[in-house]
Protein backbone atom coordinates (compact mmCIF):
# COMPACT_ATOMS: atom_id res chain seq x y z
CA UNK A 1 0.00 0.00 0.00
CA UNK A 2 1.41 3.73 -0.59
CA UNK A 3 1.54 5.51 2.32
CA UNK A 4 -0.30 8.28 1.38
CA UNK A 5 -3.33 5.74 0.63
CA UNK A 6 -2.46 4.65 4.34
CA UNK A 7 -2.59 8.24 5.97
CA UNK A 8 -5.34 8.95 4.30
CA UNK A 9 -6.90 5.68 5.53
CA UNK A 10 -5.66 6.82 8.92
CA UNK A 11 -7.49 9.97 8.72
CA UNK A 12 -10.71 8.05 7.82
CA UNK A 13 -10.32 6.19 10.63
CA UNK A 14 -9.59 8.88 13.28
CA UNK A 15 -13.16 10.77 12.25
CA UNK A 16 -14.75 7.11 12.75
CA UNK A 17 -13.49 6.88 15.69
CA UNK A 18 -13.56 10.23 17.09
CA UNK A 19 -17.42 9.50 15.80
CA UNK A 20 -18.10 6.60 17.36
CA UNK A 21 -16.26 7.19 21.05
CA UNK A 22 -18.16 10.25 21.31
CA UNK A 23 -21.35 8.02 21.21
CA UNK A 24 -20.11 5.16 23.75
CA UNK A 25 -18.74 8.10 26.32
CA UNK A 26 -22.30 9.60 26.12
CA UNK A 27 -24.16 6.33 26.33
CA UNK A 28 -21.57 4.54 29.05
CA UNK A 29 -21.49 8.51 30.93
CA UNK A 30 -24.90 8.31 31.24
CA UNK A 31 -24.87 4.61 32.50
CA UNK A 32 -22.63 5.11 34.90
CA UNK A 33 -22.10 9.00 35.96
CA UNK A 34 -25.64 10.36 35.22
CA UNK A 35 -25.05 13.68 37.01
CA UNK A 36 -21.44 14.92 35.45
CA UNK A 37 -21.07 17.59 33.88
CA UNK A 38 -18.26 18.59 32.33
CA UNK A 39 -17.13 21.69 30.89
CA UNK A 40 -16.20 22.53 27.07
CA UNK A 41 -12.59 21.03 27.26
CA UNK A 42 -14.45 17.74 27.95
CA UNK A 43 -15.41 17.49 24.42
CA UNK A 44 -11.40 17.50 23.41
CA UNK A 45 -11.51 13.82 25.02
CA UNK A 46 -12.67 12.07 21.91
CA UNK A 47 -10.77 13.62 19.87
CA UNK A 48 -7.37 13.18 21.96
CA UNK A 49 -8.53 9.07 22.29
CA UNK A 50 -9.34 8.80 18.83
CA UNK A 51 -5.85 10.51 17.98
CA UNK A 52 -4.06 7.74 20.33
CA UNK A 53 -5.94 4.95 19.10
CA UNK A 54 -4.92 5.68 15.48
CA UNK A 55 -1.25 5.77 16.03
CA UNK A 56 -1.14 1.68 16.35
CA UNK A 57 -2.81 1.36 12.86
CA UNK A 58 1.09 1.69 12.23
CA UNK A 59 1.64 -2.12 12.77
CA UNK A 60 -0.41 -2.52 9.01
CA UNK A 61 1.85 -0.46 7.24
CA UNK A 62 3.77 -2.87 4.81
CA UNK A 63 5.57 -2.16 1.17
CA UNK A 64 3.67 -4.97 0.26
CA UNK A 65 0.01 -6.52 0.58
CA UNK A 66 -0.28 -8.63 3.30
CA UNK A 67 -1.21 -12.14 3.41
CA UNK A 68 -4.32 -12.89 5.13
CA UNK A 69 -2.80 -14.28 8.29
CA UNK A 70 -0.90 -11.41 8.83
CA UNK A 71 -3.71 -9.04 8.22
CA UNK A 72 -5.51 -11.28 11.02
CA UNK A 73 -2.13 -11.55 13.43
CA UNK A 74 -1.89 -7.72 12.90
CA UNK A 75 -4.85 -6.40 13.92
CA UNK A 76 -5.30 -8.98 16.91
CA UNK A 77 -2.22 -6.92 18.05
CA UNK A 78 -3.50 -3.57 17.12
CA UNK A 79 -6.36 -4.37 19.03
CA UNK A 80 -4.45 -4.78 21.87
CA UNK A 81 -2.03 -1.71 21.53
CA UNK A 82 -5.52 0.10 21.64
CA UNK A 83 -6.82 -1.47 24.54
CA UNK A 84 -3.42 -0.69 26.43
CA UNK A 85 -3.79 3.07 25.18
CA UNK A 86 -6.80 3.65 26.45
CA UNK A 87 -6.26 1.39 30.21
CA UNK A 88 -3.21 3.27 30.22
CA UNK A 89 -5.19 6.48 29.56
CA UNK A 90 -8.07 5.24 32.03
CA UNK A 91 -5.96 4.55 34.73
CA UNK A 92 -4.27 8.03 34.70
CA UNK A 93 -6.91 9.62 34.55
CA UNK A 94 -8.57 11.38 37.60
CA UNK A 95 -12.05 11.29 35.77
CA UNK A 96 -12.86 7.43 34.83
CA UNK A 97 -13.21 5.55 38.09
CA UNK A 98 -11.70 2.55 37.74
CA UNK A 99 -11.39 1.37 41.45
CA UNK A 100 -14.71 0.15 40.07
CA UNK A 101 -14.56 -2.92 38.24
CA UNK A 102 -17.76 -3.00 36.12
CA UNK A 103 -16.23 0.44 34.61
CA UNK A 104 -12.99 -0.99 33.68
CA UNK A 105 -14.64 -4.25 31.96
CA UNK A 106 -17.01 -1.79 30.52
CA UNK A 107 -14.65 0.11 29.03
CA UNK A 108 -12.80 -2.98 27.88
CA UNK A 109 -16.29 -4.02 26.07
CA UNK A 110 -16.50 -0.36 24.36
CA UNK A 111 -13.10 -0.32 23.63
CA UNK A 112 -13.61 -3.88 21.60
CA UNK A 113 -17.19 -2.88 20.29
CA UNK A 114 -15.52 0.68 18.65
CA UNK A 115 -12.42 -1.40 17.53
CA UNK A 116 -14.62 -3.68 15.43
CA UNK A 117 -17.33 -1.64 14.24
CA UNK A 118 -14.80 1.25 13.01
CA UNK A 119 -13.30 -2.01 11.25
CA UNK A 120 -16.42 -3.01 9.88
CA UNK A 121 -17.16 0.27 8.58
CA UNK A 122 -13.68 0.38 6.82
CA UNK A 123 -14.28 -2.67 5.11
CA UNK A 124 -17.84 -1.78 3.74
CA UNK A 125 -15.82 1.72 2.25
CA UNK A 126 -12.85 -0.23 0.95
CA UNK A 127 -15.78 -2.97 -0.65
CA UNK A 128 -18.07 0.07 -2.56
CA UNK A 129 -14.59 1.26 -3.49
CA UNK A 130 -13.24 -2.21 -4.75
CA UNK A 131 -17.24 -2.44 -6.70
CA UNK A 132 -16.68 0.61 -8.28
CA UNK A 133 -13.24 -0.14 -9.78
CA UNK A 134 -14.46 -3.68 -10.69
CA UNK A 135 -17.69 -1.98 -12.66
CA UNK A 136 -15.59 0.56 -14.20
CA UNK A 137 -12.80 -2.07 -15.32
CA UNK A 138 -15.90 -4.07 -16.78
CA UNK A 139 -16.93 -0.94 -18.75
CA UNK A 140 -13.46 -0.13 -19.96
CA UNK A 141 -12.79 -3.44 -21.43
CA UNK A 142 -16.50 -3.74 -23.14
CA UNK A 143 -15.39 -0.43 -24.74
CA UNK A 144 -11.90 -1.70 -25.79
CA UNK A 145 -12.61 -5.74 -26.64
Amino acid sequence: MELKRFLIDMLIMFFMLSTLITIAVSLSGSVFDSGASFGYGAMMSPIIYAALCVLPMLVMWSRRELTPKEVILRKALMLVLVEAVIMIIAFTSSVIDTGRPAVVFALIGIVFVIFVLANIFSWLKDSVAARGMNRDLERFQKKHS
